[in-house]
């Protein structure tokens, strides 16, 4: 049984277009699935509706989203923050601004355990004290009590990780968690959060526009262009075979690292045509129901 199954999801703005199209997608309890598409197919508009943070110009059309069950949209706003505060969490994309400059660390990540899960004081501290250490963070004691500005990127990345693993989660949201760091550094953060992944049991929705990472660390994959997805599907198929045109097109596109004399492939003009014709007919069916 899926523990998160998104069912016909649509989005868009309020009194503008569509953002997500009747998107359904389902991840397994202990699943890790990739989004892939380019900048703006939706990918972290998804996870920012799975975990009910939209932006307030944005509205939900039609469509469910179940966690482990319960349609997270039938629930007022009190009990769907509680539901998702208890079995979900986020690992955003910047690490800077998604740690409070003018808070130390510590707080940041026990304050949720205290305030929102009735965890005490020091069973929160030694939980965030474990979990730095997990994450290979030397002296947790001093990080704990540092402001962000006081780390390394990579640092505060693993901050972050921790952070969203502190509450032993069902599902996390990694919402390109390694695109604000250098190379090196994305490789250990990767590495990290698979491992953490395996050892927790979490369920994983990992947005990315990357298919080497996908290849890394998901086990399935649903491809979006324009807020629609065009491929669902393992990432062993995918690999192997993508069914849809403007797929493969992506992984053609993708930079070929043992062969660095080789140029990059656009994704095909005509594939381009083609994907925005469905989206238009997609639309059209949409609108006469």
């Amino acid at each position: 049984m899926s523990f998160l199954s998104i069912h016909n999801l649509s989005v868009r703005l309020k009194k503008g277009p569509p953002l997500l199209r009747r998107v359904s997608l389902d991840v397994a309890a202990g699943e890790v699935r990739g989004l892939v598409g380019e900048s703006g197919a939706g990918k972290s508009m998804i996870g920012k509706a799975v975990l009910g943070i939209l932006p307030p110009s944005v509205e939900v059309t039609e469509g469910e989203i179940l966690l482990d069950g319960v349609d997270l949209l039938k629930l007022p706003p009190a009990q769907r923050r509680k539901r998702i505060g208890a079995m979900a969490a986020l690992i955003p994309q910047d690490p800077l601004t998604a740690l409070n400059p003018s808070h130390r660390i510590g707080p940041q990540i026990t304050d949720r355990l205290v305030d929102i899960l009735g965890w005490t004081r020091p069973d929160a501290e030694a939980r965030a004290r474990a979990l730095l250490a997990e994450v290979q963070i030397p002296d947790p004691d001093r990080v704990l009590r540092s402001y962000p500005h006081e780390l390394s990127g990579g640092m505060r990345q693993r901050i972050l990780i921790a952070s969203a693993f502190a509450a032993e989660p069902k599902l996390i949201v990694a919402d390109e968690p390694t695109t604000a760091l250098d190379v090196t550094v994305q490789k250990q953060i990767l590495k990290l959060i698979a491992g953490m992944q395996a050892r927790h049991g979490t369920a994983l929705l990992f947005v990315t526009h990357d298919l080497g990472v996908v290849s890394k660390v998901c086990q399935r994959l649903s491809v979006l262009y324009a807020g629609m997805v065009v491929e669902d599907t393992s990432v062993a198929d995918f690999f192997a075979a993508p069914r849809h045109a403007y797929s493969a097109a992506l992984l053609d596109a993708t930079p070929k690292y043992t062969d660095p004399s080789a140029g990059l492939q656009p994704v095909p003009e005509a594939v381009i045509a083609a994907v925005q014709a469905e989206v238009v007919a997609f639309d059209r069916g949409a609108a006469h129901g």
